[in-house]
């Protein structure tokens, strides 16, 4: 490079028919320049002089033909590439070392790419999707199911039970009666809609009621004490010509001895022990 400045700013040598370079509108003589102000190349430590393309990266700086990849020596020039604690590796050897594999296509997800991250594992972001609908998931609601994804309208349709009484998605929870799901605020009985998801209850004509309303409206009399004979918890009754009886209940009309298990007799309405039948 020629120009009008006639000596080097350093050595003070004159610049006349010679190459030069310039700093801060100064011109030195290549030597000076170099000496001063080549920075030094981070692969083979020698200055990289202003004849050389100087490859700059963070701070760093390499001769042209020093750029390679550290693990298969490829040179890097205007290609991409990876740093991992400050060593240049090309795409490839990074992919190879430290990149994570998708759980789906089990292949490398490259460095640069969109990377999803679900319960741990790496997904390429065209591999995360609905496993029904093949809609791409991305940072929607998902439900998984035998390690499969789907997104929530596809689970419902596929998997979720639905409300034997509204016919709406139960999404959680729920109540199982007569091998039908139930919401548990559908869950009521059939005459005064009390919910009975925790609470006793008897079961009719395929409709649960709850004790109270059963009672009032299908339980059998006891013939003795005019109650309601509901059977719950296992209370025993007793049965005899279209009558029916607690069995506490079913007793002598006129000695009171418990007849259950035992031979008795009737008198019109009532029942006796064969001892006060007989006399």
């Amino acid at each position: 490079m020629t120009s009008s400045h006639t000596d080097c700013h350093f050595c003070l040598q004159s610049l006349r028919g010679r190459k030069f370079a310039l700093r801060e509108e100064n011109a030195y003589c290549v030597p000076c320049y170099d000496s001063l102000y080549a920075n030094p190349c981070e692969e083979c430590k020698q200055p990289i002089e202003c004849s050389s393309k100087d490859l700059a990266y963070k701070g760093r700086h390499w001769h042209e033909g020093c750029f390679r990849c550290a693990k298969c020596s490829r040179s890097l020039v205007e290609k991409p590439f990876a740093a991992k604690d400050e060593v240049l590796l090309c795409t490839e050897c990074y992919s190879d070392e430290y990149s994570s594999k998708c759980f789906h296509c089990q292949r490398t997800i490259m460095p640069g790419s969109r990377k999803m991250e679900f319960k741990g594992s790496s997904w390429h972001e065209s591999c995360f999707v609905c496993q029904y609908c093949r809609q791409p998931l991305g940072t929607k609601l998902l439900i998984t199911k035998d390690n499969e994804n789907y997104c929530v309208s596809c689970f419902e349709k596929q998997f979720a039970h639905h409300c034997y009484a509204c016919k709406k998605v139960i999404t959680s929870g729920g109540v199982t009666y007569h091998d039908q799901p139930w919401h548990k605020e559908c869950f009521v009985c059939a005459v005064c809609k009390t919910q009975l998801s925790r609470q006793r209850f008897i079961s009719k004509d395929e409709y649960p009621y709850c004790v109270d309303c059963f009672s009032k409206f299908h339980a059998k009399k006891c013939a003795a004490c005019k109650k309601p004979i509901t059977a719950l918890g296992g209370a025993k009754y007793i049965s005899f010509e279209e009558r029916q009886w607690h069995g506490e209940c079913f007793n002598c009309r006129k000695c009171s001895a418990s007849l259950v298990g035992q031979e008795f007799l009737t008198r019109q309405d009532d029942i006796l022990c064969q001892k006060c039948g007989s006399a």
